[in-house]
């Protein structure tokens, strides 16, 4: 009976190992097979961003992307739309996690209730309703009112990774270094912000990201204004071309460019951490 037994689980561990190798496979196919085939359609002759029919290969979309103005304009404010939208969210939202960090109880429920309902509301509501409240005040839509509408929204995520840091942070250290004579102030820069640096650049990517895809805010906020994601949308009507994938494909790749550069530069900082130690 033991051995039977020991042999069911063994049969069970593998069932489980294939089980899960499976899904793996599937979900990495699922993730990266529509990239693949984007960045395939890149090099197809035809007019149409697709790989079927293939009829030829070619290099000469990246050369009408080079001359598409209105393409690099687009692209060139959705970046101006999206540093703006850091450069308020980022601040607004770790003020916002150190307040609702310093709550308790109740209290602290209902902020983080009320902080974190722009997440729940679609966006489409989130850019009329801006629209609506700006033109009261004369503020017609274009950039600004777009970095306004995002910024509504996005300081919840910025938000969030700041509390999830700062739960870990001990209070203690504070407290400490304002026993010894430090300033608030002092305390601010030299500990917690250090120490909220990791989160603070993950937000500021986050923030970035969520703000340069963005379309049903910004498609309501935009006024005359075309950021990219509205100038796709607007080629998909009026004839979509493999420019469009060639723009894809570079941005992916530095993507993971500049992914490949951070962990370089990560491991060398830690490795010259643990030479400095020893």
């Amino acid at each position: 009976m033991p051995q039977a037994r020991n042999h069911l689980t063994r049969v069970a561990d593998a069932l489980s190992r294939i089980i899960f190798a499976i899904y793996m496979a599937l979900f990495f196919i699922y993730l990266f097979l529509p990239l693949a085939i984007m960045a395939a359609a890149t090099f197809n002759t035809s007019k149409f961003p697709t790989v079927t029919p293939w009829l030829g290969t070619t290099l000469d979309w990246f050369a009408v992307l080079w001359t598409d103005q209105a393409m690099w304009k687009a692209l060139s404010l959705s970046i101006f739309i999206s540093v703006g939208v850091i450069a308020i969210s980022l601040p607004i939202g770790t003020a916002a996690a150190l307040f609702l960090s310093s709550l308790h109880g109740r209290s602290r429920n209902f902020f983080y209730a009320l902080m974190v309902s722009p997440l729940l509301t679609p966006g489409v509501a989130i850019g009329i309703a801006t629209l609506v409240l700006w033109r009261q005040v004369g503020v017609g839509g274009g950039s600004l009112l777009i970095i306004l509408a995002q910024s509504s929204f996005i300081t919840s995520y910025v938000m969030l990774m700041v509390v999830a840091r700062l739960q870990r942070f001990d209070r203690t250290l504070e407290d400490a270094a304002i026993g010894l004579g430090a300033s608030r102030f002092m305390v601010f820069r030299r500990i917690l912000l250090p120490y909220l640096r990791p989160s603070l650049l993950s937000a500021t990517f986050i923030a970035f990201l969520q703000s340069f895809e963005n379309y049903n805010t910004t498609l309501f906020a935009r006024g005359t204004e075309t950021p990219l994601t509205i100038y796709i949308a607007t080629k998909v009507r009026t004839g979509l071309t493999p420019a469009v994938n060639a723009l894809g494909l570079l941005l992916i790749i530095l993507t993971i460019a500049a992914a490949i550069t951070y962990e370089l530069s990560r491991k060398a900082r830690h490795d010259r951490l643990i030479t400095t130690s020893d």
